[in-house]
């Protein structure tokens, strides 16, 4: 893989170069790894295996000089290798000067070897957990991410990996490597494990073909270059002459709507609405796009305009993508995507119908599915690409097994029904598995809250010990998530979800009931819109079937990211007929206090005192950093910021 001919010279350079040829043998596929997690997501897994490959065999010559010899005390043979590696990666994530803002420069300016004709190189497919440290790592800055990479990876000190950045010409190194160690902490030391992973091993990848039908009409496509060209420019010159200059010639035609081709999904670091392939039966019918892109520009009288709530209902500012155009129960439906809004076009008897609402930040699960057809209690979907099994689970029933989910070629799912009933009706939800390509063993749920898109369903487990203090959501597919959706998704009000994202339900604390009420956990549900706020819900989950509700609080940071300090009070009637004001606070709470008509001192997490049904009470949190934290609801914010 690395070939060379050292000179031998009275000073040794022959020596130093046959060294560093050595030691980079010896360690290529950590290089290798190393480079692969340093240069930036956005250039696609193909790309970035090549360019690992690339930059750390053309580091042997800028190590080569500067490697001491091997019996040097203290001295570190890999320093020059890492060092050549780490600046090249970091020169790849810089935009050369001048370039233009938002387009990807190259991956190189000049070709290097190595270099693969006809294939798609990708590391395997890890898990969630690879998925999501993957995307950790992308919301760092480069040199943030080198000295997360060369800390954890390479298992240098924060001085040591400091030295590095700055001598591979990183301005601010302190600054980075604090930023690393800032996501260091958050992830804990099992981040390390999956580091080492298939996900971001650079030197075992699948090899996929390219697009092989593609290929074939680019051969064509050459043969006819010379002719294209000379009718282009005649017919360029008679356009010009032609076309009005007024506001429908600018509006967006079915000719200039963007097609992203079938097999993009699976070679690009961002899965997400860019990467949905044209679908439908009508994906050609011109005369349809047309009319979809007309009303959607400039909706004529009489058009049903819905919005989800924050979407802004202007005309498309450039080409949009057409993600499907087909006939669903025997009307047509198009769906469009314009980087930041989705838009649905609908004919049917009653008229023209059209729908959009936000989807900006959109990921491999929020971007799963989208509702193409609202009809008689029952929705059809319309699914991502990427999923390759598809079920329905009804949250009410937490025993019963998820059911298989008929879905066509195209991607339209079999009608499924709506959420239905107050209480605990059934609660309908779609159980998804992404394709292996995407991530290994990812499952995940999405419930119909009334929006475009349906809500990513989440669940955070009660703290056990030794785990770290700001857990992380995860999928709400295992048995204790299932449960707890169980109780807690009877209470959410799916007519008034228009526009949420996710939701996730924390069980924050656990509970002994007293007069043997038997066991209860405390449970935060956390609806985040697209627009950025959220709404929560605050649930007791006893031994019975439904929950609780102890409080709801609107436009507030409580149980998320910045609100991660809860405490909570309710009134409860034991099976003996007493009736009790108990309270839970989560980990960082060490003690509870309750005033008003009863007063009560507790350490500890929960409180359980006798009182009056009608009792005035308020409890407060004291925390272990010395705070003191109010009940959610009474507090502006609902919560504290960590």
């Amino acid at each position: 893989m690395v070939q060379s001919s050292p000179s031998r010279s009275p000073h040794g350079s022959g020596s130093r170069l046959l060294h560093a040829e050595r030691r980079l043998a010896e360690r290529y596929a950590e290089l290798v790894r190393l480079a692969y997690l340093v240069l930036p997501a956005s250039l696609g897994r193909h790309r970035r295996v090549l360019a690992a490959h690339s930059l750390v065999q053309r580091s042997l010559p800028d190590a080569a000089p500067a490697v001491p010899a091997p019996r040097s005390p203290g001295a570190d043979p890999d320093r020059s290798l890492r060092l050549a590696v780490v600046r090249g990666a970091l020169a790849q994530c810089r935009r050369p000067r001048l370039w233009p803002q938002g387009v990807r420069p190259p991956l190189l300016l000049v070709p290097r070897l190595p270099v693969v004709f006809g294939l798609r190189l990708a590391p395997r497919s890890g898990g969630a957990e690879e998925m999501a440290l993957g995307q950790a790592l992308s919301d760092l800055s480069a040199p943030a991410r080198a000295a997360f990479v060369l800390l954890r990876v390479e298992g240098l000190t924060a001085d040591h990996a400091r030295g590095v950045l700055e001598a591979a010409g990183v301005a601010d190194a302190r600054v980075a490597v604090r930023e690393a160690a800032r996501l260091d902490a958050s992830l804990g030391t099992a981040a390390a494990a999956v580091l080492t992973s298939d996900e971001f091993d650079a030197c075992t990848p699948r090899a996929r073909p390219t697009d092989l039908v593609r290929r074939r009409r680019r051969v064509r496509v050459a043969t006819l270059s010379v002719l294209a060209g000379a009718l282009a420019a005649g017919g360029l010159a008679a356009v010009t002459h032609w076309a009005p200059d007024t506001r429908d010639a600018r509006k967006p035609r079915s000719a200039d709507l963007i097609r992203v081709d079938p097999g993009a999904w699976a070679d690009t670091s961002r899965v997400d609405f860019t990467a949905w392939p044209a679908r439908g039966d009508r994906v050609r019918d011109r005369a349809l796009l047309d009319r979809a892109l007309a009303v959607w520009a400039d909706p004529p009288s009489g058009t049903r305009v819905d919005r989800a709530p924050g979407t802004p209902a202007d005309p498309p500012p450039r080409a949009p993508r057409l993600l499907y155009a087909g006939s669903v129960g025997g009307h047509a439906v198009v769906m469009f995507h314009d980087g930041q809004r989705l838009v649905r076009y609908g004919e049917s008897g009653t008229g023209e119908r059209l729908a959009l609402a936000r989807a900006d930040d959109a990921d491999v699960t929020t971007a799963a599915a989208v509702v193409l057809e609202e009809r008689g209690g029952a929705v059809r979907y319309l699914l991502a690409p990427w999923v390759a099994e598809s079920s329905v689970r009804d949250l009410a029933r937490p025993n019963a097994p998820a059911q298989p989910l008929a879905v066509a070629r195209d991607g339209v799912t079999a009608p499924v029904p709506r959420w239905t009933g107050g209480g605990c009706g059934h609660r309908p939800a779609l159980q998804l598995r992404s394709s292996p390509a995407i991530a290994e063993h990812h499952a995940f749920l999405l419930a119909d809250l009334g929006g475009f898109t349906p809500a990513h369903l989440t669940y955070t487990p009660l703290p056990g010990h030794g785990s770290p203090p700001a857990r992380q959501p995860r999928e709400a597919t295992g048995p204790a998530a299932v449960v707890a959706w169980g109780q807690a998704g009877c209470a959410l009000d799916p007519a008034g979800g228009s526009g949420v994202r996710a939701v996730n339900a924390w069980d924050f604390a656990a509970q002994d009931l007293p007069d043997g009420g038997g066991h209860a956990v405390w449970t935060c549900v956390r609806a985040d819109t697209w627009q950025g706020p959220g709404d929560i819900t605050v649930f007791l989950r006893g031994p019975g079937r439904k929950a609780q509700v102890v409080t709801r609080v609107r436009s507030t940071a409580a149980c998320g990211r910045f609100g991660r300090h809860l405490v909570a009070r309710t009134h409860w009637k034991s099976p003996r007929g007493h009736w009790y004001v108990l309270a839970a606070g989560s980990r960082a709470v060490t003690s509870l206090t309750l005033a008003g008509d009863v007063r009560a001192t507790r350490s500890g997490h929960t409180l359980a005192v006798r009182a009056p049904k009608d009792a005035a009470t308020q409890v407060r949190a004291g925390l272990a950093s010395g705070g003191r934290l109010p009940e959610v609801g009474s507090a502006p914010s609902g919560g504290t910021r960590p």
